[in-house]
């Protein structure tokens, strides 16, 4: 297990290019730059509800058909957006604990497509829902879809899928399973359905969660969703740096190139430097539980070389 940690926890907080870093980060931003512009409504003794009208309004999903598709941006938006402190807060540490345990099962890749795939779902559900089920249409022009709590679903979902068994607090009698965190998140969630304050659309969120079995179930088939976005990502980022390649931090370039005194590996038959550094890209990319048992027996044996 330790030697599987070494190899598995390669993605660290600090690290360049960490997804859930960088999500965290936006997800702060956007919210301190509109409570900004909140506070000048505020300051400046205008009503409250022209900064609703003529701002938050125009990044949010509407419950009414017609008007979203005025609006076609807001199925992007909606996501970054949080109008009260209390469940911006909420949000970034549900986002935090499950975000941090699917990036440790999948790698660096896949975190933000999921966030992104699990709120367009969940807000393509709830503008259906207003404007087809009889009883919600009436209520659409009254209602929005903000938050990002759908994509934290769907991350949440995705990760159980993944490994429910998968153990978090280790010092706390062995760990309690990451299931038993994810239903205590659902029953928090529906519980808010409930309630007269909350939000019309939460019932969205479930959306999100099956998109979220959705992108394992693929996954685990051979098809990953995440990968047209990724390479969309890493063409605009050529497209404004052609030297992207060398800010990129791989394990390879770590533990191969960069490599000071001995050789990181001693050559033994049968495993080659170009394997090696083919496998540790792979963790780099997917994470250490997507090796097979002949990629992990080559890590080990060269593991125990590096030791002698």
């Amino acid at each position: 297990m330790l030697r599987e940690d070494r190899y598995r926890k390669r993605i660290g907080l600090g690290q360049d290019g960490n997804s859930l870093v960088m999500l965290v980060g936006v997800l702060a931003i956007i919210f301190c730059v509109f409570k900004f512009i909140w506070l000048v409504y505020n300051i400046a003794d205008k009503d409250l509800a022209a900064y609703d009208q003529n701002v938050f309004n125009w990044l949010v999903i509407p419950g009414d058909f017609e008007k979203m598709m005025t609006r076609p941006w807001t199925l992007l938006s909606f996501m970054f957006m949080h109008s009260a402190i209390w469940s911006f807060v909420g949000n970034l540490l549900w986002l935090w604990a499950f975000g941090y345990i699917f990036q440790d099962l999948t790698g660096n890749k896949k975190l933000v497509p999921l966030f992104v795939y699990g709120s367009v779902g969940a807000g393509l559900f709830f503008v259906l829902c207003y404007n087809l089920i009889p009883k919600l249409v009436p209520a659409a022009s009254g209602v929005t879809l903000v938050g990002a709590s759908a994509g934290i679903m769907a991350i949440a979902v995705a990760a159980t899928t993944l490994s429910p068994d998968y153990r978090i607090f280790p010092m706390i009698n062995g760990g309690i399973p990451l299931w038993i965190l994810t239903v205590l998140y659902l029953i928090i969630d529906i519980s808010l359905m409930a309630t007269e304050k909350s939000e019309p659309g939460h019932f969205a969120h479930l959306a999100g969660a099956g998109v979220g079995f959705l992108f394992i179930y693929q996954m685990r088939r051979g098809r990953d969703w995440s990968n047209w976005m990724n390479n969309f990502f890493d063409w605009l980022g050529n497209l404004f740096n052609p030297d992207r390649q060398s800010w990129k931090k791989t394990a390879k370039t770590d533990l191969h190139y960069n490599a000071r005194g001995t050789q990181p590996y001693k050559k033994i038959p049968n495993i080659t430097q170009k394997r090696i550094d083919e496998i540790l890209d792979k963790i780099n990319q997917q994470g250490y539980r997507f090796l097979t048992d002949e990629e992990k027996d080559i890590l080990k044996r060269a593991a125990e070389d590096e030791e002698l």
